[in-house]
Parts: structure tokens; sequence; C-alpha cells
């Protein structure tokens, strides 16, 4: 049996689908899945540990599956990648760190444990900035990883080497995390689609280091990057199944009733100065919804500045009991200045800060659960600007105030626990132009839903080949 030498183009639908038919094989994918790999990332640098040997036996596994007639799983000989900063057994959780270079995990983290389940094979580990803490993927350990649309365009992060390697054809869908847009800018900046779930949806938790402080347990989550929205969906369904081995995880139900097709766009939330492009990207996306039937009012969402604030004193608290000791201790000037930045803009510090946040975030929620009662999907800019020019927040204070004021939407929402997608839609230039859709809690289906009208109506072309 012969096998076209592009199935790494194909989405997770089609590999799937043409695996379980028997159209071609999991291993004919997974060598067409490494021979993209080894051709693009050299440029890219957005896959950090490869596993070629442990890819094709999982591979062979499936293979071996659907031959005796049994169940592969939803996402069937699928190449994925993970983030280098959870748990996948055998391999180390750098987080992008020289000091856990050997820090190898004994077991896999439960989204990781998922992905196997549901059929996945792992193809690579994906860069992330050090500590995870920025929206430029480039650390000490790992290096820098580019945009395959423009090199010299930041390919987002943390999750930048997920996308970037999913936006060149490094598997189907990547695995990413998301505490302030870790995922949806990435997605954004190299013109694909991310989901951000649901706080509690999909399990996940690192065994290899302490659990995690308050503001990362009720905010932090991992979630699919994709270059389909019915990929996104897949890559959810599998990463969503039941874990209790993470104390926050909900099963929550995969049919709800219908809601009403309500939805709200709001282009500049609080006075945030949106690029033109993004405007009409976003009017442009309510009119395509509009034009499927829903009923689209432009006007304002609840608070998302306040919430920014609230955002960083629970990350201050975070960094200053846990993180900051071994931020010294690595040395990486990126974080260490990035850490400072955030101080300069932290409203309050130590305990009564701290609980005076948690109680205004009881009110926040209580705000949007009750807007989104009555218009269940919100339009919104994933960022204020096209992609920025990489490495743009650590070249000055003033940069890095360019850079926070542009991320309000993406930094505020995680703080309501509700889930929001990024949905690319065009081009400025080299740089992708896309939207945000955010849907009251355990309604990702309202933004599957939406988010296939938005790309239907036309997206940046891809799998792309890296650009120089």
């Amino acid at each position: 049996m012969s096998f076209p030498k592009d199935l790494w183009r194909l989405s997770a639908a089609e590999i799937a689908l043409g695996i379980r038919n028997r159209r071609f094989s999991a291993r004919a994918v997974t060598e067409s899945a490494l021979a993209r790999l080894a051709e693009v990332n050299p440029t890219l640098n957005a896959v950090v540990a490869e596993m070629p040997d442990e890819a094709l036996s999982a591979a062979e596994a499936v293979d071996a599956k659907i031959a005796a007639g049994e169940d592969p799983g939803i996402l069937a000989g699928v190449p994925v990648t993970v983030k280098v900063n959870v748990d996948q057994k055998g391999h180390a959780t750098t987080n992008g760190l020289r000091i856990q270079k050997d820090l190898i995990a004994e077991t896999d983290t439960p989204v990781v444990a998922n992905l196997r389940k549901a059929g996945a094979v792992i193809i690579g580990r994906t860069n992330t900035p050090a500590f995870s803490t920025r929206w430029f993927t480039r650390n000490g350990l790992h290096g820098w990883t580019k945009n395959p649309r423009d090199a010299s365009l930041t390919p987002g992060g943390s999750s930048g080497g997920a996308a970037s390697a999913v936006a060149a054809g490094i598997g189907a869908i990547g695995h990413g995390t998301d505490i302030a847009g870790s995922i949806r800018y990435p997605a954004y900046a190299c013109g694909i689609h991310g989901l951000r779930p649901t706080f509690g949806r999909v399990p996940a938790v690192n065994f290899t280091t302490p659990d995690r402080h308050i503001g990362a347990q009720i905010m932090a989550v991992s979630g699919p990057i994709a270059r389909t929205v019915d990929d996104l969906r897949l890559g959810f369904e599998a990463m969503s199944q039941p874990d209790l081995r993470d104390s926050w995880y909900v099963p929550a139900p995969a049919d709800r009733p219908p809601l009403p097709k309500k939805a709200v766009l709001t282009v500049a939330p609080e006075g945030l100065s949106v690029d033109p492009a993004i405007q009409d990207a976003l009017r442009d996306a309510a009119g395509h919804l509009r034009d499927a039937g829903w009923e689209v009012t432009e006007r304002p969402c609840p608070p998302l500045r306040e919430m920014m604030a609230i955002q960083l004193i629970l990350w201050l608290a975070d960094f200053r009991r846990a993180t900051l000791p071994a931020m010294e201790k690595e040395g990486d000037a990126d974080s260490l200045f990035i850490f400072d930045q955030l101080v300069r803009h932290a409203g309050g510090e130590g305990f009564e800060a701290l609980m005076d946040a948690l109680q205004a975030r009881y009110r926040l929620v209580r705000e949007w659960q009750m807007f989104l009662a009555d218009t269940p999907l919100v339009l919104l800019p994933v960022s204020a600007e096209p992609p920025f020019p990489d490495q743009l927040d650590v070249q000055s204070p003033e940069a890095f105030d360019r850079v926070a004021e542009a991320q309000l939407v993406q930094i505020a929402l995680p703080l309501t626990g509700i889930p929001a997608m990024t949905v690319t839609t065009g081009m400025k230039g080299t740089a992708p132009i896309g939207v945000q859709l955010a849907a009251p809690r355990y309604r990702e289906d309202l933004l599957f839903e939406a988010g296939r009208i938005l790309e239907a109506a036309g997206v940046p072309p891809n799998p792309v080949d890296p650009a120089g």
C-alpha cells in the first residue's frame, strides 16, 4: 500500500477518520509528521525534544488496535505535541529552565494521559519562555522559537512552540497552557485557532514540582491549539476526560441545552485603543454571525481592567512565595525583567491585598455570569495590536507597558473561569489577525458553533512553510 507523502497536511479529523477506515496507517501518518518536523523545525525551534522511536511505537499500537477490531480512540494516530511545562513520563518538565533540565517525570500529567488514551501520537515537546511568563518564546535552555509566518514577529507565548509547530504542520494539534492568554495569543500570532477551556474542565497537574498556589490553581488551564475549529473540538474532547488527580476537575456533561443565539460585540473595552484592522475583523465577524441568524448588539461588556489588576495581585503573591527564588537561581534576564515590571504595576501585596483580591473576584465572576446568562456569546479583541515585533516586551519598561495594555482582554478573562477561544480571520500584511469569543462556563460547544461560522468566512492559508 502506498501513501501520499504530505499526510502531515491533513487535519486531525481527517487523519483519525482515514486511519479508522484504513485508507492509511498510523505509522505512515507518523512518518510523514516526523519528516515534516525534520524539515522545518531547524528554522523554527518550536519542538525542543523529539521522540521518533516513542512516536512510531505509539502509532504501531494504534494500527494493532484497528487490526484487532478494537476502538483506537477519537484521536486515533493523530500526531500531537506537548508543551515542556507539563509532565510527560520519561521526559524533563523543563518549563524552559536550565535548573529543571534533569527534572524527569515518572508519570504523565492527566492531560497527557488523556491524549494517549484517545489514541494520539506524541511526536515532540514544544518550547515555552522561562517560567512560561511571557507572550514571547525564548529561554536560556532551549533557545528562541520563531513565528512561521514572519520571523520578525513573536510566535506568541507562553505556548509559542505549540502554535509555531501546528501552524507549520508539525502535528495537527498542539497542547498549550493558558493563565493570561498563553493559548489564545500564540494561536492569534501564528494565524491558527486556540481554545482556553472552562477552568476545571481539562484535568492537569504536575507531580515533578509542588502543587501551585491559589492564583495559578484557579486560573491556569490546559487546552488545544489547532488549524481547524473541528480539531479544537476533538482535542478538547480528548483532553477533558475525567481524572480525579486534579482536585479542581469538574465532570461537566458534554450535552447541554441550547442557548439563544445572542451575542455582544465589544470592539474597544474600557477605552482600549484597538488597531483599525482588528476593529474591522471584529465587525466583520459580527456580520458573519448575523448572516447565520445570530442577534448581535454592540455594547460594553462587564469590567476587565479591575480583573486585570486582581490578576496581577494574585500573580505576584504566587511569584513572591514560590517562583522568585527559582527566578534568581535561573538568572534568566527576560523573566527577571518581567517580574520587575509586574511589581511596578501591581496595586498591593501581602495577606490583606490577597484576601481583598479574592473577595473582589467573587463579585466580578457574578457580574460576568449574569451578563452571559442574558447574552451567551461575547466577541472581543484577542489583542489590541497585530502580533508584536519579537521580544518587544523586554526592550524597555515603556515597551512592556505597551504590550500589557494591548493584552488587557487576555489577562482579565481567566479570572472568571469562563471559556474563551481565538479564531484567526485574516492577515494585515504578514501579520495574522483574529478575534476572541467568550461564553458561559462549560459552554465550549457555543464557541465551536460560532467559531465554525467565522472559519467558514475565510482564514489565513495553513499549514505554512517557515518564512525568513
